[in-house]
């Protein structure tokens, strides 16, 4: 059965496809009215009107661009009587502490849809209040006058017993919308985070599923399965009943693909760095994929197990413009596909992509390998507009935006570095996505990393990621124990609850366990997730002093959470090796500028490349899904999987 990555972007929808010798690839520009007609269009392009025995793995932003655009379902918040406001109270942290007219983003669910009912669970699983059938019935006939589109259940401690939650759960059907409870998409304490992630899962089913069944029905003769956020794939009836999952999946399906590629060729320590044309996504591999068990996305905290990534407004399409104090701003706005770069023939406002045309770094006859026609004159038409108002020439300009746009992707890889207490020095960064390539080796110089990976068809790498995902299932249990004096056989016993509920999802399948603990000093108020071993307080010391930068043995250590992945192991999809056969490597000449001097340099089909090869920098690399800018004082080597690295 033929396998198909496919990549939903702001601005790009890309395939990867594998027969199990040869890989192909292809891009097709992205429909954000409608992402399945993007999908269809590339499938239509690539294996005719015979869209069938294919088995398909998909990354989608619906999930994203619903949440972060507020287009939502309307939700009704059902909750613990009294308690009706902590979605709206949080933490009570001031995003901006000294900004006066600063206002907190109002919440998912409106005031008069939030509704408590009488009911307690207490902290270690006891039914003090059972739920009052009568405030359910009367609850029941104003939900259907108010025309809600979903339901979240959120009661205070249900993560200790869900039978509360349940008994509401199964009166509500006949109200004919989707129910969400927080004792099934997330049984952890902290009712702020779990209320916020049930409301967001809610907010995101309608939209979400119907894309789903949209897609299932126009794929009934495959077989489709979507990336989470943590790195794996589930069911597409999965992903539309549990949307909160796949927030991050496009940029999860990169790092999967970045780190099996450096893990390939003997580079565990990397820094992957995807641009691509709507955001940049970085995220840090330290031996292993690094997670986390909470997120915040504009603003709405997440607490589902996703891949530690971080994600900012900087892409290939991030619209120049000046801020009310005269200076130059690139992003976080976007001319994503439609109407897309000026440089792509409809759009008015000057780009990154068009910034690095205008020096020559993008050839316009080779864009997506020759199949999209640039418009040179329109960039320059875009930057004159913004450089005039700025005094500048149109190539001052142009360097200039590139020198925002690189110092806010290099302040995201400082972050995901230095902020979680690694120096990026002793790292690798992988550069993908279909911008990536003309950033890479200014950000790895300014951050004094020494040698740059560019993988074969960088453009489409989240895509073939995605084909090397394992299937698998975070679970987790809410547990108070102390470290110090903690029963190991009380751990292992709650493992085991945690691996039944994982046979039952997984029947009959081979299934393989990873054990992680959340841990914490006694009266701090977040924990740690590390792996389990019976030297995990040992561990978490160590964590913590690389984090924090201090240690505290004195005092009592706690675990909080115990987590378990349950995985399912997919056939390992070997990558091909490049023909080593050598030819003859055409070079041509040509000239841009570069900190504002104009330059010799040469350039290169990267289809030329064999294992082997060698060239030095300044150098542009041509290629169908990518192009690649190296500096000056870079030498590079191919290796025997086509990867350029180069190194300072």
């Amino acid at each position: 059965m033929m396998q198909v990555g496919i990549d939903t972007g702001g601005t790009f929808t890309d395939f990867v496809f594998f027969d199990g010798k040869h890989i192909g690839v292809h891009k097709v520009l992205s429909s954000p009215h409608d992402p399945s007609q993007a999908i269809m269009n590339g499938l239509s392009d690539i294996f005719g009107g015979k869209i069938k025995n294919l088995e398909i793995v998909h990354g989608t932003t619906v999930a994203t661009n619903t949440l972060l655009e507020r287009k939502g379902a309307r939700v009704a918040l059902i909750t613990t009587k009294g308690f009706e406001d902590v979605i709206e109270i949080g933490r009570q942290n001031r995003e901006k502490l000294y900004d006066l007219f600063w206002e907190p983003q109002k919440p998912l669910v409106e005031r008069e849809l939030r509704f408590g009912v009488r009911e307690r669970t207490s902290f270690d699983g006891k039914i003090l209040t059972q739920v009052n059938l009568e405030d359910v019935k009367r609850l029941y006939i104003k939900l259907k006058k108010l025309k809600v589109e979903g339901i979240a259940i959120s009661f205070l401690h249900s993560y200790a017993n869900p039978k509360n939650e349940e008994k509401v759960e199964n009166l509500l059907p006949p109200i004919g919308v989707a129910v969400s409870t927080s004792s099934k998409i997330l049984p952890e304490f902290r009712e702020y985070e779990r209320t916020s992630t049930v409301v967001t899962n809610s907010y995101l089913l309608p939209k979400v599923k119907s894309y789903m069944s949209e897609l299932y029905k126009n794929l009934t003769e495959c077989r489709v399965s979507v990336m989470q956020s943590s790195g794996g794939v589930i069911s597409p009836n999965q992903a539309g009943e549990e949307p909160v999952r796949i927030l991050l999946s496009g940029p999860a399906g990169g790092v999967v693909g970045a780190f099996k590629i450096a893990e390939a060729i003997g580079h565990d320590k990397v820094i992957t760095y995807d641009m691509g044309g709507t955001s940049t996504d970085v995220a840090l591999c330290d031996g292993t994929l690094r997670f986390t068990t909470e997120t915040i996305i504009d603003n709405i905290p997440i607490k589902i197990p996703m891949i530690d990534v971080i994600s900012i407004g900087a892409g290939g399409g991030s619209i120049a413009h000046i801020d009310s104090g005269g200076a130059l701003k690139v992003g976080p706005l976007s001319a994503g596909a439609d109407p897309g770069p000026a440089c792509y023939g409809r759009g008015i406002d000057a780009t990154v992509t068009d910034a690095n045309l205008a020096v020559g770094r993008i050839n316009p006859d080779w864009f997506l390998g020759g199949r999209m026609k640039l418009f040179p004159d329109q960039s320059k038409i875009a930057l004159c507009r913004l450089a005039d108002k700025m005094k500048l020439s149109l190539i001052q300009l142009a360097e200039g935006i590139i020198k925002v746009a690189n110092a806010n992707m290099e302040r995201a890889l400082r972050v995901i570095s230095i902020g979680r207490g690694f120096d990026p020095r002793d790292f690798a960064l992988l550069s993908f996505g279909g911008a990536g390539g003309l950033h890479a080796c200014e950000l790895a110089l300014g951050l004094g990393i020494k040698t740059v990976i560019f993988p074969r068809d960088p453009g489409v790498l989240s895509a073939l990621g995605m084909l090397m995902a394992d299937s698998f299932k975070d679970y987790s249990v809410t547990t108070f124990l102390a470290g110090r004096k903690a029963n190991l056989g009380s751990i292992q016993r709650g493992f085991r609850i945690l691996e039944e509920r994982a046979h039952k999802d997984f029947p009959g399948e081979e299934v393989k366990f990873k054990y992680f603990l959340d841990v914490r000093y006694k009266r701090q108020s977040h924990e740690i997730t590390i792996s389990y071993s019976k030297n995990f307080v040992e561990d978490f010391h160590r964590t913590h002093k690389k984090m924090y930068g201090y240690i505290k043995r004195e005092s009592d250590v706690e675990i909080v959470t115990l987590r378990i992945r349950a995985t399912v192991p997919k056939v390992k999809l070997d990558l091909p090796r490049l023909n080593k056969a050598k030819r003859d490597v055409e070079s041509l000449r040509q000239k841009l500028f570069f900190h504002n001097k104009k330059i010799k340099i040469s350039s290169y089909r990267r289809d030329d490349f064999f294992p082997g090869f060698t060239f030095s920098g300044p150098a542009i690399i041509l290629e169908n899904t990518s192009t690649l800018f190296l500096p000056p004082d870079f030498r590079c080597g191919v290796d025997d999987w086509g990867n350029i690295l180069a190194r300072v």
